[in-house]
Protein backbone atom coordinates (compact mmCIF):
# COMPACT_ATOMS: atom_id res chain seq x y z
CA UNK A 1 0.00 0.00 0.00
CA UNK A 2 2.79 2.41 0.86
CA UNK A 3 4.28 1.92 -2.59
CA UNK A 4 1.08 3.14 -4.24
CA UNK A 5 0.82 6.16 -1.95
CA UNK A 6 4.48 7.09 -2.42
CA UNK A 7 4.37 6.84 -6.20
CA UNK A 8 1.09 8.77 -6.43
CA UNK A 9 2.24 11.44 -3.97
CA UNK A 10 5.55 12.07 -5.74
CA UNK A 11 3.79 12.07 -9.10
CA UNK A 12 1.24 14.65 -7.94
CA UNK A 13 3.94 16.88 -6.46
CA UNK A 14 6.06 16.87 -9.60
CA UNK A 15 3.00 17.36 -11.81
CA UNK A 16 2.24 20.56 -9.89
CA UNK A 17 5.83 21.67 -10.48
CA UNK A 18 5.48 21.02 -14.21
CA UNK A 19 2.18 22.90 -14.22
CA UNK A 20 3.86 25.90 -12.60
CA UNK A 21 6.54 25.99 -15.32
CA UNK A 22 3.91 25.67 -18.04
CA UNK A 23 1.81 28.44 -16.46
CA UNK A 24 4.88 30.68 -16.36
CA UNK A 25 5.29 30.19 -20.10
CA UNK A 26 1.64 31.01 -20.74
CA UNK A 27 1.88 34.14 -18.59
CA UNK A 28 4.73 35.34 -20.83
CA UNK A 29 3.07 34.53 -24.16
CA UNK A 30 2.92 38.27 -24.91
CA UNK A 31 6.29 39.23 -23.36
CA UNK A 32 8.68 40.72 -25.90
CA UNK A 33 11.58 38.39 -26.74
CA UNK A 34 10.61 35.75 -24.16
CA UNK A 35 12.06 32.26 -24.55
CA UNK A 36 9.88 29.41 -23.26
CA UNK A 37 11.20 27.18 -20.47
CA UNK A 38 11.46 23.47 -21.27
CA UNK A 39 10.99 20.71 -18.70
CA UNK A 40 10.64 16.91 -18.73
CA UNK A 41 9.82 14.08 -16.35
CA UNK A 42 12.37 11.45 -15.43
CA UNK A 43 12.37 8.51 -13.05
CA UNK A 44 14.95 8.40 -10.25
CA UNK A 45 15.66 5.71 -7.67
CA UNK A 46 15.23 6.61 -4.00
CA UNK A 47 18.60 6.95 -2.28
CA UNK A 48 19.20 5.51 1.19
CA UNK A 49 17.78 2.58 3.14
CA UNK A 50 14.74 0.75 1.79
CA UNK A 51 13.76 -1.48 -1.06
CA UNK A 52 15.66 -1.14 -4.32
CA UNK A 53 12.35 -1.01 -6.20
CA UNK A 54 11.48 2.41 -4.77
CA UNK A 55 11.49 5.16 -7.42
CA UNK A 56 9.89 8.52 -7.93
CA UNK A 57 9.18 10.92 -10.78
CA UNK A 58 10.97 14.26 -11.01
CA UNK A 59 10.17 17.22 -13.24
CA UNK A 60 13.44 18.88 -14.21
CA UNK A 61 14.31 21.89 -16.34
CA UNK A 62 16.10 20.99 -19.57
CA UNK A 63 16.81 24.55 -20.65
CA UNK A 64 14.75 26.82 -22.86
CA UNK A 65 13.37 26.90 -26.37
CA UNK A 66 16.12 28.42 -28.53
CA UNK A 67 13.90 29.16 -31.52
CA UNK A 68 13.26 32.82 -32.33
CA UNK A 69 9.85 34.40 -31.97
CA UNK A 70 8.07 36.16 -34.81
CA UNK A 71 8.73 39.75 -35.84
CA UNK A 72 5.97 42.27 -35.24
CA UNK A 73 5.97 45.58 -37.08
CA UNK A 74 5.55 48.58 -34.78
CA UNK A 75 7.06 51.47 -36.75
CA UNK A 76 8.52 52.89 -33.54
CA UNK A 77 12.08 54.25 -33.90
CA UNK A 78 13.35 52.66 -30.69
CA UNK A 79 11.80 49.21 -31.24
CA UNK A 80 14.49 46.81 -32.47
CA UNK A 81 14.73 43.07 -32.98
CA UNK A 82 17.71 40.84 -33.59
CA UNK A 83 17.81 39.15 -36.98
CA UNK A 84 18.82 35.55 -36.28
CA UNK A 85 21.00 34.55 -33.33
CA UNK A 86 22.37 37.08 -30.87
CA UNK A 87 21.55 39.10 -27.77
CA UNK A 88 21.37 42.66 -26.50
CA UNK A 89 23.69 43.38 -23.57
CA UNK A 90 22.03 45.07 -20.59
CA UNK A 91 22.90 45.87 -16.99
CA UNK A 92 21.12 43.60 -14.50
CA UNK A 93 19.74 44.96 -11.21
CA UNK A 94 22.82 43.58 -9.41
CA UNK A 95 25.11 45.57 -11.72
CA UNK A 96 26.33 42.57 -13.72
CA UNK A 97 26.20 42.21 -17.50
CA UNK A 98 23.26 40.20 -18.75
CA UNK A 99 21.57 39.47 -22.06
CA UNK A 100 18.07 39.76 -23.46
CA UNK A 101 16.15 39.56 -26.75
CA UNK A 102 13.69 42.27 -25.70
CA UNK A 103 14.27 45.29 -27.93
CA UNK A 104 11.51 47.60 -26.67
CA UNK A 105 13.91 50.44 -25.89
CA UNK A 106 13.15 53.63 -23.98
CA UNK A 107 14.98 56.85 -23.09
CA UNK A 108 14.47 57.91 -19.47
CA UNK A 109 14.05 61.48 -18.26
CA UNK A 110 17.77 61.47 -17.40
CA UNK A 111 18.75 60.30 -20.90
CA UNK A 112 19.51 56.69 -20.02
CA UNK A 113 18.68 54.13 -22.74
CA UNK A 114 16.82 51.18 -21.21
CA UNK A 115 14.66 48.24 -22.20
CA UNK A 116 10.94 48.19 -21.46
CA UNK A 117 11.78 46.33 -18.23
CA UNK A 118 14.00 49.29 -17.16
CA UNK A 119 17.31 47.47 -17.66
CA UNK A 120 20.02 49.92 -18.85
CA UNK A 121 21.31 49.05 -22.32
CA UNK A 122 25.08 48.62 -22.47
CA UNK A 123 27.41 50.12 -25.03
CA UNK A 124 31.16 49.78 -25.49
CA UNK A 125 31.86 51.79 -22.35
CA UNK A 126 28.91 50.96 -20.09
CA UNK A 127 25.27 52.10 -19.99
CA UNK A 128 24.31 54.24 -22.98
CA UNK A 129 23.08 57.78 -22.42
CA UNK A 130 21.30 59.88 -25.03
CA UNK A 131 21.45 63.72 -25.08
CA UNK A 132 18.24 65.75 -25.65
CA UNK A 133 17.17 65.14 -29.22
CA UNK A 134 14.56 65.89 -31.85
CA UNK A 135 14.88 62.47 -33.52
CA UNK A 136 16.57 59.17 -32.75
CA UNK A 137 17.33 56.03 -34.75
CA UNK A 138 19.11 52.69 -34.29
CA UNK A 139 21.16 51.27 -37.18
CA UNK A 140 21.58 47.62 -38.13
CA UNK A 141 24.93 47.43 -36.31
CA UNK A 142 23.45 48.86 -33.09
CA UNK A 143 24.68 52.44 -33.59
CA UNK A 144 22.40 54.97 -31.91
CA UNK A 145 22.13 58.28 -33.77
CA UNK A 146 20.25 61.46 -32.91
CA UNK A 147 19.36 64.82 -34.33
CA UNK A 148 20.21 67.21 -31.46
CA UNK A 149 17.34 69.25 -30.06
CA UNK A 150 16.86 72.43 -32.08
CA UNK A 151 19.05 71.25 -34.98
CA UNK A 152 18.29 70.12 -38.52
CA UNK A 153 18.51 66.63 -40.02
CA UNK A 154 21.95 67.43 -41.45
CA UNK A 155 23.37 67.43 -37.89
CA UNK A 156 22.71 63.69 -37.39
CA UNK A 157 25.38 62.32 -35.04
CA UNK A 158 26.16 58.95 -33.46
CA UNK A 159 26.09 58.95 -29.65
CA UNK A 160 26.93 55.30 -28.99
CA UNK A 161 26.61 51.72 -30.09
CA UNK A 162 24.59 48.98 -28.43
CA UNK A 163 26.68 45.99 -27.40
CA UNK A 164 25.49 42.97 -29.40
CA UNK A 165 26.80 39.52 -28.49
CA UNK A 166 26.35 35.97 -29.74
CA UNK A 167 27.57 33.40 -27.18
CA UNK A 168 26.56 29.73 -27.69
CA UNK A 169 23.20 28.86 -26.17
CA UNK A 170 24.93 26.14 -24.12
CA UNK A 171 27.08 28.82 -22.46
CA UNK A 172 24.05 30.75 -21.14
CA UNK A 173 21.72 30.25 -18.22
CA UNK A 174 18.54 32.10 -17.30
CA UNK A 175 18.47 33.94 -13.97
CA UNK A 176 15.54 34.46 -11.62
CA UNK A 177 15.17 37.98 -13.07
CA UNK A 178 14.51 36.54 -16.53
CA UNK A 179 17.84 37.73 -17.94
CA UNK A 180 20.50 35.43 -19.37
CA UNK A 181 24.11 35.29 -18.24
CA UNK A 182 27.17 33.25 -19.16
CA UNK A 183 27.49 30.11 -17.06
CA UNK A 184 31.13 30.85 -16.25
CA UNK A 185 30.32 34.40 -15.12
CA UNK A 186 32.42 36.11 -17.81
CA UNK A 187 31.25 38.77 -20.25
CA UNK A 188 30.62 37.84 -23.85
CA UNK A 189 32.65 39.80 -26.43
CA UNK A 190 30.87 42.04 -28.97
CA UNK A 191 29.97 40.28 -32.22
CA UNK A 192 29.85 42.40 -35.38
CA UNK A 193 27.85 39.66 -37.10
CA UNK A 194 24.73 40.34 -35.01
CA UNK A 195 22.33 42.62 -36.90
CA UNK A 196 19.28 44.58 -35.76
CA UNK A 197 16.02 45.35 -37.51
CA UNK A 198 14.43 48.69 -36.62
CA UNK A 199 10.74 49.38 -36.16
CA UNK A 200 9.94 45.77 -35.21
CA UNK A 201 9.82 43.66 -32.05
CA UNK A 202 10.44 39.95 -31.53
CA UNK A 203 7.41 38.28 -30.00
CA UNK A 204 7.49 35.52 -27.41
CA UNK A 205 8.23 32.05 -28.83
CA UNK A 206 5.62 30.42 -26.57
CA UNK A 207 3.17 28.27 -28.55
CA UNK A 208 -0.09 29.18 -26.80
CA UNK A 209 -2.12 26.29 -28.24
CA UNK A 210 0.55 23.77 -27.22
CA UNK A 211 0.86 25.27 -23.73
CA UNK A 212 -2.92 25.17 -23.22
CA UNK A 213 -3.01 21.52 -24.30
CA UNK A 214 -0.17 20.77 -21.91
CA UNK A 215 -2.04 22.51 -19.08
CA UNK A 216 -5.10 20.30 -19.63
CA UNK A 217 -2.97 17.16 -19.81
CA UNK A 218 -1.14 18.02 -16.59
CA UNK A 219 -4.41 18.81 -14.80
CA UNK A 220 -5.80 15.41 -15.75
CA UNK A 221 -2.56 13.72 -14.69
CA UNK A 222 -2.77 15.42 -11.29
CA UNK A 223 -6.39 14.30 -10.84
CA UNK A 224 -5.32 10.73 -11.63
CA UNK A 225 -2.59 10.83 -8.97
CA UNK A 226 -4.98 12.23 -6.36
CA UNK A 227 -7.53 9.56 -7.23
CA UNK A 228 -4.85 6.89 -6.70
CA UNK A 229 -4.09 8.30 -3.23
CA UNK A 230 -7.81 8.22 -2.33
CA UNK A 231 -8.07 4.65 -3.59
CA UNK A 232 -5.11 3.64 -1.42
CA UNK A 233 -6.77 5.31 1.57
CA UNK A 234 -10.04 3.48 0.95
CA UNK A 235 -8.24 0.14 0.54
CA UNK A 236 -6.32 0.70 3.78
CA UNK A 237 -9.57 1.48 5.64
CA UNK A 238 -11.24 -1.66 4.23
CA UNK A 239 -8.24 -3.80 5.24
CA UNK A 240 -8.33 -2.35 8.78
CA UNK A 241 -12.00 -3.30 9.12
CA UNK A 242 -11.25 -6.86 8.04
CA UNK A 243 -8.53 -7.14 10.69
CA UNK A 244 -10.95 -5.86 13.35
CA UNK A 245 -13.62 -8.43 12.46
CA UNK A 246 -14.11 -11.24 15.08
Amino acid sequence: MDRLVYIAMSGAQETLRAQAANSHNLANASTTGFRADLSAFQSLAVAGDGLASRAYAVDTSIGWDTTSGGLEQTGRDLDVAINGPGWLAVQAPDGSEAYTRAGDLRVTATGLLTTGAAHPVLGDGGPLTVPPHAAISVARDGSVSIVPLGQGAQTLSTVGRIKLVNPPDSALQRGADGLFRRVDGTQAPPDAGVQLASGVLETSNVNVAEAMTQMIELARRYELQVKAIRTAEEDAAAAAKLLQAP
